[in-house]
């Protein structure tokens, strides 16, 4: 029985994927927790710890598709330790093999290091999709390099950009999320394998070479120290997730800012028999935007609660990881599905190059005001400059009139420029400055010339 969105059949595509859904699944959980067992029994059997024969039988049935996962639950009512899969394990292994499985460890090494062979694997969709965000940014950033549109600060027009510069800004941003996963693996992506409080006491000859050993069959890095309840490396995974949904969420925000009615410079894609209302025909909802936006919003919202989880008592407390699996898990079932929907959108991103230039003429010459200003100061010097600009732009606003008209109308103006030099100030394709060269240098940056 399906109880949550993540998982539901009506509304599943909205809050996940299939691929990240399998990630987190009960079987894929039980394969990762039998992995860590197999790998620790396959250390000691090379090692002479246990009999390697009896490693090689474990590794044998370490297969999550021989065990009952309906007994394992029923098991966890009782008991959250590792001992419900064990239990379920044991009655799959042949003769006394199950004697030598979780030698030494405690159920806290099985589940940190399963948690951390979960989370690599989430992980490499995420930075496969997040690389793939990156080449579509790119790709817009250099096609419309040199197309003019509105820059806006505080939400108003302010100086002319292209488009091609905001998508570098968004590729370039995306860029630094990238650097950030990619730098954060190897303090990530550590094994566990220390006993009751960390210290190996139940295997002081062979501890740290078997520790070793089941590291390198799992493919994680081994650990200084135990981590038991040192939680650092789980809330620096779920920051940086929270940095590159914060990412997502100002790019998608942006484009869904400007597809507003009277702005329409972009828009989400669109065919034909996508319906956005049910009684509005006319209708082209952002909706795949906003559906975006709540799934990032919730992979923040996440966060603060495993950095909370960092204050654990003395050697062990369960309640800081319990938090884990809840939060990361839910966090990259819902950043798979804002990555696959936010690829889509900036891939075939309807961009309006018409809306685009005629909002540069939306407020009839006052975008161009600093340009005029910076024209005026070689003659009539910059604080004058300011004020005479300043005068005629409040003007022009109230009046609702072109700035042209009133500049034409100001002596001072007239006398230092004729209407030709006017015009040129007055042309927001004259004045985007150098916004192509911060494009080329993005470009250059990650190797896209």
């Amino acid at each position: 029985m399906r109880s949550t969105v993540i998982d539901s059949r009506i509304f599943g595509s909205l809050f996940s994927t299939d691929e990240m859904r399998k990630v987190f699944s009960d079987r894929t959980w039980v394969e990762k927790f039998l992995a860590m067992e197999a790998a620790l029994a396959k250390a000691q059997g090379e090692l002479g710890v246990i009999p390697k024969e009896k490693a090689d039988i474990i590794n044998e049935y370490a297969k999550a598709e021989l065990l009952d996962l309906d007994l394992i639950g029923e098991y966890i009512k009782s008991s959250i330790t590792i001992v419900p899969v064990l239990k379920a394990f044991k009655k799959v292994l042949p003769g006394d093999a199950c004697e030598y499985v979780h030698y030494g460890a405690t159920s806290q090494d099985i589940y940190d290091s399963g948690l951390v062979l979960l989370e690599r694997d989430a992980y490499e969709i995420i930075l496969r999709d997040m690389k793939a965000c990156l080449k579509s940014t790119l790709k817009l950033a250099k096609k419309y390099r040199s197309t003019p549109m509105p820059g806006r600060t505080h939400n108003v027009h302010a100086l002319p950009i292209t488009f091609g510069y905001k998508a570098a800004v968004w590729a370039d941003e995306l860029g630094r999320d990238i650097e950030r996963l990619e730098g954060m693996y190897d303090r990530v992506f550590v094994g566990e394998m220390a006993g009751a409080v960390g210290t190996l006491a139940s295997q002081p000859e062979k501890g740290l070479e078997t520790q070793k050993r089941m590291c390198e069959i799992l493919g994680l890095n081994v650990p200084t120290i135990a981590w038991h309840v040192a939680r650092d490396s789980q809330a620096e995974f779920m920051s940086v997730l929270a940095l590159c949904a914060g990412t997502l969420g100002r790019i998608n925000h942006e484009i869904f800012s400007l597809q507003h009615t009277e702005i329409l410079e972009l828009e989400e894609p669109f065919f034909m028999g996508k319906v956005g209302s049910s009684t509005m025909p006319h209708k082209r909802n952002p909706a795949v935007l906003e559906n975006v936006l709540a799934l990032l919003r919730n992979v923040r919202g996440l966060t603060p609660t495993i950095v909370e989880s960092m204050i654990c008592e003395n050697e062990r407390d369960w309640g800081c990881f319990i938090s884990e699996w809840s939060n990361i898990s839910s966090a990259c079932l819902y950043m798979a599905a804002a990555l696959e929907k936010s690829k889509n959108i900036l891939e075939n991103l309807i961009v309006y190059e018409k809306h685009m230039e005629r909002n540069l003429f939306a407020q009839k010459g006052l975008m161009m005001s600093e340009c005029v200003m910076m024209h005026l100061a070689t003659k009539l010097g910059r604080m004058t400059s300011h004020d005479i600009v300043y005068k005629a732009c409040m003007e022009a606003y109230e009046k609702e009139i072109p700035l042209k008209d009133v500049l034409m109308q100001t002596k001072v103006v007239t006398d230092a420029f004729n209407e030709q030099e006017i015009d040129y100030m007055l042309d927001p394709h004259n004045y985007v400055g150098l916004a192509p060269v911060f494009v080329d240098r993005v470009l250059e940056k990650y190797g896209d010339k």
